[in-house]
């Protein structure tokens, strides 16, 4: 099955990844399944999805296509994301949580 870059590769690619605390996991893992209805909703959104580690269950990624940076961005403010960013210091391990943006290449 085609990725969504495969057609376009100049949308803008996430890929944000983060651990769970210890003892946090099914709490994280429903925070951010919470997140993906809301974001669907939004402008510029390709897609988003939740990943979940197979050799470290803990660990969980998004990966993400957006129309534009300001999509993005628009994203990053909305009430949704700022809630769940509020609850990061609960929810994640000391790494935090990583949001590197690529644009692919091949």
């Amino acid at each position: 099955m085609p990725t969504p870059t495969d057609e376009r590769p100049e949308l803008l690619t996430v890929i944000a990844y983060m651990r769970a605390a210890p003892g946090k996991r099914d709490e994280l893992r429903a925070a951010l399944e919470a997140l993906i209805g809301p974001t669907r909703q939004e402008k510029g959104y390709v897609n988003y999805d939740l990943h979940q580690s197979i050799e470290d269950p803990d660990r969980f990624f998004f990966y993400e296509n957006w129309e534009s940076a300001e999509d993005l961005d628009a994203h990053l403010a909305a009430p949704h994301l700022v809630d769940f960013a509020a609850r990061i210091p609960d929810l994640l391990d000391e790494s935090g949580l990583s949001v590197n943006r690529v644009h692919r290449l091949a």
